[in-house]
């Protein structure tokens, strides 16, 4: 069942495999969930505007309209948890869904409980936001982080960063100066379910910097320390 209290969660489900949606329906319904579904891009927009669910599964292999340029267009107007469900299993795949703005992605096939795992995760980590700092502001060489408003400039620039990014940025610079093991990250960020995701670390740090960093290649903020994790570069 859902580990919230209040309302179930509505999830939208995105495929034009209408087997392949039954199947996952019935998987969330059996756990608590309402459902939305839709069979191509155009109506998943539409749903999406209408009626903001908390979660959307997302299929790459959409006709037309396909899944990437859906998880763009949503991004214009909505900061909903996207999964990704994907057949591909090439990282060049799974990157050019974190760049279209998707939290997670999800390769086919998979089972109910891998999925049911991966859905609560991504709920808990848009319900509850990072804990209130001490600080409003952080401030390193140019970059900005506003928690109350959740915002990052670089310079005059508001970075666009996906939940995801953002929660990865904040875990970093709230530990600034100090060596973060992937695992470790993997654990605060996304959940004990992810703790063999090293990948995921590894994908999505170098997301981070190609939006935060001025020069990615040579980062400044976000460093890596071979063999061991990743650190935010200390202020002081």
């Amino acid at each position: 069942m859902t580990d919230a209290p209040g309302p179930p969660a509505s999830i939208l489900v995105v495929d034009d495999a209408p087997r392949y949606v039954r199947w996952i329906t019935i998987t969330l319904h059996g756990s608590g969930y309402r459902v939305l579904q839709a069979g191509d891009g155009v109506t998943a927009l539409e749903l999406t505007a209408v009626n903001t669910p908390d979660l959307i599964l997302l299929d790459v292999g959409l006709p037309g309209l396909d899944g990437l340029e859906v998880c763009r267009r949503v991004r214009t107007f909505s900061t909903v948890p996207i999964i990704m469900l994907t057949a591909r299993a090439a990282e060049a795949d799974k990157v050019a869904g974190l760049d279209a703005g998707a939290d997670d992605y999800l390769g086919k096939p998979f089972g109910p409980l891998e999925l049911l795992a991966r859905v609560r995760a991504a709920l808990r980590r848009a319900r509850y936001a990072e804990a209130p700092s001490a600080e409003p502001v952080f401030r390193h060489d140019g970059l900005e982080i506003d928690y109350a408003r959740c915002e990052v400039r670089r310079g005059d620039d508001v970075l666009a960063l996906t939940p995801t990014e953002y929660r990865l940025l904040v875990h970093l610079a709230r530990q600034a100066g100090r060596v973060i093991l992937p695992e470790q990250l993997l654990a605060a960020v996304w959940g004990p379910e992810y703790r063999d995701e090293l990948q995921h670390v590894r994908l999505y740090i170098s997301r981070l910097r190609r939006k935060v960093e001025a020069d990615p290649d040579h980062p400044r903020h976000i460093l890596t320390r071979p063999g061991i994790g990743y650190i935010f570069a200390s202020p002081n």
